[in-house]
C-alpha cells in the first residue's frame, strides 16, 4: 500500500472500532461508570494502571477496585482512613497488590490536595508535540509520598525509554474527544494533537506489518517513530489510529 491507501485503510478501521461496541470488552468502561470529573479520572487512572494481561481479568479486577472504594473513588481518595487502606490489602492483580493499591490512593490524595488534581499535573509539563515529559514529571510528584520502592514499577517513565503504554492509554481516554462515546475527553487543557499511541505488543506488531514502525522493541524510541508516522496521517488526532492498530491485532489477528 502507498501512503494514501494506507491512510484510507486505517481510517476505515478507526470507524470500525471507535464506537460504543468497543467499550464492553475494554477497561475504558470503568471510568464510564461515573459522571463527576474526579471520579472519572481516578477510576480511569486506577483501571489503566492494571491494564496488562488478560482483558477480562483486567475489567473484573478494575470493578473490584471500585467496589473496595465503595464505588466513590474521589471520596475514598480524599477521606480514607488507615483502616480503609487495610481493607484494600486483599486486592491483587498480577504483580500489583493491595500495598501498591494503598500507595496509589495516597499518591492520588497528594495530587489532589497539593497539586490541583490529575489534569493540572499532566497539563503543566506538556510540550508542543509530546506528553512524555509530563508523564515523567507526574511520576515524580505521585511518589513524593511515603511508599514501597516496589510500587514505583507500576508507573512507567518514558524518559527511561519506556513506551508507557498504560498511561498513554489513560491520557487518550481523558483528553481525546471522539464524539463516538468511547474516549471521554474531559480534560480541556491538553490537545489531542500531543497524545501518543498506547504502544503494546498488538499495536506494535500490526504497525510493523504495515511498514509504519521499524524498531523491534516496544520502547520510547519506537513510540517516537510511530507517533511521527501517525501525526503525518492526522496531525490533530493521531491516536485515533490506536483503535485501528489494536483492533487489527486483537480482533482480526492481523
Amino acid at each position: 500500500m502507498n501512503q494514501k491507501e494506507l491512510k484510507e485503510f486505517l481510517d476505515e478501521k478507526v470507524i470500525q472500532y471507535n464506537n460504543q461496541d468497543f467499550i464492553e470488552s475494554d477497561p475504558v468502561q470503568i471510568p464510564h461508570l461515573f459522571s463527576q470529573k474526579e471520579d472519572v479520572e481516578i477510576a480511569g487512572f486506577l483501571s489503566a494502571s492494571i491494564a496488562w494481561g488478560n482483558r477480562k481479568m483486567i475489567i473484573r479486577n478494575s470493578h473490584k477496585m471500585m467496589e473496595l472504594m465503595g464505588n466513590a473513588p474521589y471520596d475514598f481518595v480524599m477521606s480514607h482512613s488507615e483502616d480503609n487502606l487495610a481493607d484494600l490489602e486483599t486486592f491483587v492483580h498480577r504483580t500489583f497488590n493491595g500495598k501498591d493499591f494503598g500507595s496509589f490512593i495516597k499518591g492520588l490524595q497528594h495530587i489532589y490536595k497539593n497539586h490541583n488534581g490529575l489534569e493540572a499535573v499532566f497539563a503543566k509539563n506538556q510540550e508542543k508535540d509530546s506528553l512524555q515529559k509530563s508523564i515523567s514529571e507526574f511520576k515524580k510528584i505521585f511518589f513524593e509520598i511515603d511508599h514501597l520502592a516496589r510500587t514505583q514499577k507500576h508507573i512507567s517513565d518514558p524518559l527511561n525509554n519506556s513506551a508507557a503504554k498504560r498511561i498513554n492509554m489513560y491520557l487518550r481516554w481523558m483528553v481525546r474527544q471522539d464524539a463516538k462515546g468511547v474516549d471521554l475527553g474531559i480534560w480541556k487543557s491538553i490537545s489531542p494533537a500531543v497524545l501518543s499511541c498506547p504502544l503494546d505488543v498488538h499495536s506494535g506488531n500490526v504497525a510493523r506489518k504495515l511498514g509504519i514502525l521499524s524498531r523491534k522493541q516496544n520502547d520510547a524510541k519506537a513510540l517516537a517513530e510511530l507517533d511521527k508516522k501517525l501525526r503525518e496521517m492526522d496531525a490533530q488526532d493521531p491516536v485515533k489510529y490506536d483503535f485501528a492498530l489494536f483492533g487489527l491485532g486483537v480482533f482480526e489477528g492481523f
